[in-house]
């Protein structure tokens, strides 16, 4: 289904000259510049590395238990590469170089498994131009298990869905790993006709990074690690390891998106009442790590309202950006949030509550 491009009302241009020229100027002001700078390449080659010793280790192990300890930091860490690096690299963030990006992520993918091209698409073009809104935004879409706006239809079983719906984050790699990629790259959803790499090329880069992803992860184990173990009990540590991360990056990056509660299904010809930057503070918050270095770690996704007023920063700017999107935004009345940990985990639950009783709206 094509849908007709998503258009916002006219925006508070003051507002933005203000934001845009504070942050050019703290740039300046430092001599720098808005990529990847060597500390960020470092954390990237460490992450990297280890991922590998993580995996090397892993496959010196004859117990089951010291294998699942050594695969859950190989899919831990690549849950780090992929919120520090890949999230970065997808918005042209982290090198100057579009390439250079490309090959970083395809690179930083492989221990994951998603698909690179099949996230910056989903993520980038798709959810970036219209988070929260019904039809064009991909994490939004309706999926008859879970409920996340008012406008999608209620299922009795969904008033338990405050409960349940961790397992739907732990699914949610495995998920796009083994399925929803495929689709995308056979054409089956919205996603394929956005991709870069079309027919024969598209798909000998999309096989060649699912065969790194099995070899490195399942076909390796398999071959060196003693029969004992089994291949049973491979996969099963595999995919437990991966819902484990999976749950940890979906639980801290989605509730920014619930807190607030707020969605929007926009006009036939795909207008919204509102204007861009009223939508995104409507709908996105930031929240505060503890300790405060730990959001470092997290790629800076934390700040998730600062990223997606500056998507094409790198994280490693977050920090600063945000105080500058505090002190602005109250000035012109915005809604500003940067909650607690404890405050966002209770209102994911409080969204996932309401919306499990509440009736649908047309």
């Amino acid at each position: 289904m094509n849908l007709p491009p998503l258009r916002f009302a006219r925006e508070n241009l003051q507002f933005h000259r203000e934001l845009t020229r504070a942050a050019q100027r703290a740039l300046e002001h430092h001599g720098d510049h808005r990529f990847a700078d060597g500390g960020m390449i470092a954390k990237a080659l460490l992450l990297g590395l280890l991922t590998g010793v993580c995996c090397w280790l892993g496959l010196q192990q004859t117990h089951w238990l010291a294998w699942a300890a050594c695969q859950a930091g190989v899919s831990f860490f690549a849950m780090l590469l992929a919120i520090n690096i890949v999230h970065d690299a997808s918005h042209q963030a982290f090198f100057r170089s579009r390439s250079a990006n490309r090959w970083l992520n395809v690179l930083a993918t492989i221990p994951l498994g998603l698909d690179p091209e099949c996230w910056r698409v989903r993520h980038v073009l798709m959810h970036h131009s219209g988070n929260n809104v019904i039809g064009y935004d991909p994490d939004m879409e309706e999926n008859g298990i879970l409920r996340q706006s008012r406008f999608q239809r209620l299922r009795p079983f969904m008033r338990f869905q405050r409960y349940y719906w961790p397992l739907v984050a732990a699914l949610t790699f495995p998920y796009y790993v083994w399925l929803f990629d495929w689709l995308d790259r056979a054409g089956q959803t919205r996603v394929g006709a956005k991709m870069r790499l079309q027919g024969f090329r598209g798909w000998a880069a999309f096989l060649l990074t699912k065969l790194g992803h099995f070899l490195l992860v399942l076909a390796l184990p398999f071959w060196l690690l003693p029969p004992s173990l089994g291949i049973g009990t491979i996969v099963l540590v595999y995919l437990a390891c991966q819902m484990l991360a999976s749950l940890v990056f979906v639980m801290l990056i989605i509730g920014t998106h619930w807190a607030k509660g707020n969605s929007y299904q926009p006009t036939e010809q795909g207008k919204l009442p509102h204007s861009r930057y009223s939508h995104l503070f409507a709908t996105t918050c930031d929240w505060l790590t503890r300790p405060r270095w730990l959001g470092y770690w997290l790629g800076g996704m934390n700040l998730h309202l600062t990223h997606h007023l500056f998507p094409h920063w790198s994280h490693r700017h977050y920090p600063m950006l945000a105080e500058i999107i505090a002190k602005t935004a109250s000035r012109y009345g915005y809604d500003y949030q940067c909650l607690s940990l404890t405050r966002l985990l209770s209102s994911q639950q409080h969204f996932l509550q309401q919306l499990g009783k509440d009736k649908a709206e047309n």
